[in-house]
């Protein structure tokens, strides 16, 4: 009876150790954050500030755009702090919302997303072009700085997928677009960076 009562009580443990596991190391600042303590807010901020404008900049492509987006989306997520479940890391869930806003930013200058499906002649050929980086030996920097001359479309793409780490089907879902079109777009994209790199 007791190795029977033990077997039961197993998966609730695991599945409490599975919550902890996206416990914040921040925990106790965001705790006093929900409570509205100003000074744990500043302490957040200074923690994420930088990555969240980085974010920000490598989708709006304007540092003062990028600046503002990320002093709102602080704003925004301290007021819904509370709506924060910690099913996924706070940088994470942070990083969401710059994301939108940047979106949101660009929707209102009409940034395009072409449907890449429609176009013919474009190959995802990966070892090709993994070959053809490699050929290159380009400097982190460099790709960077050739990513933010990209039209807004391929540099989103690309900042999303390369440097955010978003994946195909996330990127569907943050774009409005579907997982296909995000690899032809992203296809595409790394070609036009590739001709770029060669420009230069």
């Amino acid at each position: 009876m007791g190795a029977a009562t033990h077997i039961q009580t197993s998966p609730p443990l695991k599945m409490a150790n599975v919550e902890a596991a996206f416990k914040n190391l921040h925990q106790d600042l965001l705790d006093e954050c929900k409570v509205g303590d100003q000074k744990a807010q500043f302490q957040i901020y200074k923690l994420y500030y930088k990555a969240m404008y980085n974010t920000s900049l490598r989708i709006v492509n304007d540092s003062m755009e990028a600046e503002d987006i990320m002093q709102e989306s602080f704003l925004a997520a301290f007021e819904k702090i509370d709506t924060y479940s910690g099913s996924v890391s706070f940088g994470a869930w942070l990083k969401k919302i710059v994301v939108n806003r940047s979106l949101d930013a660009l929707n209102k200058r009409k940034a395009v997303f072409e449907d890449i499906d429609s176009h013919t002649g474009i190959r995802d050929d990966s070892s090709d072009e993994t070959a053809r980086y490699e050929e290159m030996d380009i400097r982190v920097e460099e790709v960077k700085e050739a990513i933010e001359r990209l039209p807004d479309g391929y540099r989103i793409i690309l900042s999303l997928y390369l440097l955010e780490g978003y994946d195909h089907d996330e990127i569907s879902e943050i774009l409005s677009i579907n997982s296909s079109t995000s690899r032809s777009q992203l296809s595409r994209a790394k070609q036009k960076l590739i001709s770029e790199l060669k420009g230069r």
